[in-house]
């Protein structure tokens, strides 16, 4: 968890009443954070990261308000109409597409009030943007800068400014080696081909993102009261939200926010300040925290967490991003609630710990392939379409992740026996026979299930050699079906992945649990492979329900 040293009186201040060092003990400590010292001067606390409104001194001293009961329910922040704009370049679409942006203006910084705008930024970019590849963030004098602001991506020898801390001007490529924050975050772009840049309309650069900012344009100081934000990122949804954390936290700090107009071809305004809406079910809640509430102590104990309630319904402030499902709110509760007031009960059924059984049979069956000499392999349950479909001749329909960070890893794997011959692929450079075998979950779209995504427990193995072929995985197979006291049968089917005449489904007491063969020579070749490939893979959650 990151630890953020906060200024206790600015955090007082933003409470809105004083405590002492031993309330503040007492009770900061009940709202889920862990506290580490209260001295004269600071507080510092570790914060989930599920909480980044948490990480400076306006959300923390907000969040504590409300929880200590001085100023319960939904803050509201008002967004003020401009005529500000950013243009964002549809040539950033494979690089770093997205933006949202907003002006604060009227701040009166001090010393520790950029303090607490760096410490928010850093924060942010470290946990909520997971140090800058979900997004990053850009503050700017407004003074310094001429409307309207392009976002393009521009050749990284064109990119020509003088970064922040530098002693000179540089361009795109030595700024990712040579500056010290291109160092460090250079990886995230220096792949591609055009680099993302923010740049306003006297063509000055205001930063290259999600690496520096232009010392000319992007160095924040006492004297600056207006300032113009931008968070880019891969998710719209994503900086939107780092946005609004951001801007509430200013506005606390007496900003006044305005609006900027993103256009994307379809224009929208940002920030979006709009509270998001939750519908509970009150019994839910109460069996989910194990107390009998009555509606208004639901009421009380929500608007204790910074929210407003009425009718089930459940409103989100702007800030929050850690709410995606009405469990969270039962775990606001509970915390409003107090988890020092939940009653110590003895279980009235006594059990004792044992393994989970499908462990067990897991275990069991690497013991098995394990001792006829293949080797358990582990790979990302995240993949790509590239390893899952097109190398292997396929089509299937897969899961994808909604916020991926890259390509190569943006789906769910549906299969694992794809995955292990991007192992063998990796280890080309070793002596043959290459034996493997992996025991792991897929995960396939269900819409019967709640989240849409059905896992199965799967066992993939094959055998890479000269002489590799059906007959030795199918002994493999038999083998070890049969020391589970069963027998396996094949019918002859078609796979894209397997040559024809080659292949077949596996069944077990009528009841089809997977398929086996010999790989294609383009399936193998496509894996940068030159030696035969045979393989099987089964559901084993089939399997054990069979033997059960």
């Amino acid at each position: 968890m990151p630890t953020v040293k906060l200024n206790k009186k600015e955090v007082l201040r933003y409470i809105g009443r004083k405590y002492t060092d031993n309330e503040l003990k007492e009770r900061i400590p009940m709202i889920g954070v862990d506290l580490e010292d209260i001295n004269e001067d600071d507080i510092i606390v570790e914060i989930f990261p599920n909480r980044p409104d948490m990480m400076s001194e306006p959300g923390f001293g907000r969040a504590l308000s409300s929880f200590f009961g001085i100023k319960t329910g939904l803050r509201k922040y008002n967004t003020k109409k401009s005529s500000y704009k950013v243009i964002i370049d549809k040539n950033l679409k494979n690089i770093r597409p997205y933006t949202s942006a907003a002006v604060v203006k009227n701040l009166k910084l001090n010393n520790e009030k950029i303090k607490e705008l760096i410490q928010i930024q850093e924060k942010l970019h470290v946990t909520y943007g997971r140090n800058r590849k979900r997004c990053a963030i850009g503050i700017y004098p407004l003074d310094n800068i001429k409307m309207p602001i392009i976002f393009k991506a521009a050749k990284p020898e064109d990119i020509k400014f003088k970064p922040l801390d530098a002693d000179r001007e540089m361009n795109g490529t030595e700024i990712l080696d040579k500056h010290p924050a291109g160092k460090e975050y250079g990886y995230l772009i220096k792949d591609y081909p055009m680099f993302p840049v923010f740049v306003d309309s006297n063509n000055k650069i205001l930063s290259l993102t999600p690496i520096i900012n232009s010392e000319y344009t992007g160095r924040v100081t006492e004297k600056i009261e207006d300032v113009f934000i931008e968070v880019s990122g891969h998710d719209f949804n994503i900086t939107k939200k780092c946005l609004n954390i951001i801007v509430t936290a200013l506005s606390d700090m007496n900003g006044e926010i305005y609006s900027v107009e993103l256009d994307y071809g379809k224009k929208i305004q940002s920030p979006d300040l709009e509270n998001e809406k939750i519908k509970i079910n009150p019994k839910y809640l109460c069996d989910k925290i194990g107390v009998s509430l009555k509606e208004n102590e639901i009421k009380k104990y929500i608007e204790h967490m910074g929210f407003s309630y009425s009718k089930n319904n459940v409103m989100i402030p702007a800030y929050r991003a850690d709410i995606l499902h009405e469990i969270d709110i039962a775990e606001d509760v509970a915390i409003a609630y107090g988890y020092n007031n939940f009653k110590v009960e003895i279980p009235k059924v006594a059990t004792i710990g044992e393994e989970d059984k499908i462990e067990s049979f897991k275990n069991k069956i690497a013991g098995i392939l394990t001792g006829f000499g293949l080797i358990e392999a582990s790979t990302f349950s995240i993949t790509n379409s590239n390893i899952l479909n097109k190398k292997m001749n396929l089509k299937n329909e897969h899961v994808e992740l909604a916020n991926a960070l890259t390509n190569e890893y943006n789906i769910l794997r549906n299969s694992l026996l794809p995955l292990l011959l991007e192992v063998l692929e990796k280890n080309r450079h070793n002596e043959y026979p290459q034996k493997i075998f992996e025991l792991g979950k897929i995960f396939l779209k269900d819409v019967k299930e709640e989240t849409g995504i059905k896992e199965r427990n799967m066992l993939s193995a094959i055998s890479c050699h000269s002489k590799a072929d059906y007959t030795e995985v199918k002994q493999f197979l038999d083998s070890m079906i049969s020391s589970l006291g069963l027998k396996v049968s094949i019918e002859e089917s078609s796979n894209e992945s397997f040559i024809d005449g080659r292949v077949g489904d596996v069944y077990v007491n009528s009841r089809k649990i997977g398929y086996i063969g010999e790989l294609k020579p383009e399936v193998i070749t496509s894996f940068s492979l030159d030696m035969p490939v045979s393989g099987f893979e089964i559901d084993l959650d089939e399997l054990f329900s069979i033997i059960l």
